[in-house]
């Protein structure tokens, strides 16, 4: 009975090991090597070390690579009159996973005044590019709105806005045709919907 037990154990550990090393071998990460060390540990620690090692090692880096699968959207509208923007946008996740934080840029296709103060959670990318920070975003569930009053470095007759995901928290996102808008705007005053 003991034979068999020892049998069954080594070819658990064995199986395991494969494991580790097969780990190491794809994706040459610090999961990997910890796996691989492990495996050589095995005499010492049976079991323990190669299941510590490619249990919580491997099923972490694989959760990194995978990511989660969510679906932003953006909407709002822009006005261009005078030289001056007004832009507001409300940002939305479709799921099916909560994400923690995105940004959304926007790109204008002419450069702004300079020294003009963004809201909280917004950044100057460059004299043309905002980014802001949504926040979390459960499933199902919407950023607060974002409102900008900005002020262009001449009076041009018309722009073109880029609103786009920069970032999405490792999110996984298979339908940007909701979070990707391109609105030229013309210097009439009249908000253009995106």
């Amino acid at each position: 009975m003991r034979a068999i037990s020892q049998g069954v154990l080594g070819a658990a550990l064995a199986a395991l090991v494969a494991m580790g090393v097969g780990v190491a071998a794809a994706a040459g990460t610090a999961a990997g090597t910890a796996a691989g060390a492990a495996a050589g540990a095995v005499g010492e620690v049976p079991g323990e070390a190669v299941g510590e090692a490619v249990g919580e090692e491997t099923g972490e880096a694989a959760g990194e690579v995978a990511g989660v699968e969510v679906d932003l959207a953006h909407h709002g509208h822009v006005s261009l009159w005078d030289g001056r923007i007004g832009l507001w946008l409300v940002t939305e996740n479709h799921g099916p996973s909560d994400v923690a934080d995105a940004t959304v840029r926007l790109a204008f296709s002419v450069p702004m005044a300079g020294g003009q103060e963004l809201p909280p959670g917004c950044l100057w990318s460059s004299a043309r590019v905002v980014s802001c920070r949504t926040g979390a975003l459960p499933d199902g569930g919407e950023a607060g709105e974002l409102a900008l009053r900005l002020r262009t470095a001449g009076r041009p007759q018309e722009l073109t806005v880029e609103v786009s995901t920069a970032w999405r928290a490792g999110g996984v996102d298979r339908n940007s045709v909701n979070d990707r808008h391109r609105v030229l705007v013309l210097a009439t005053g009249d908000p253009y919907v995106f």
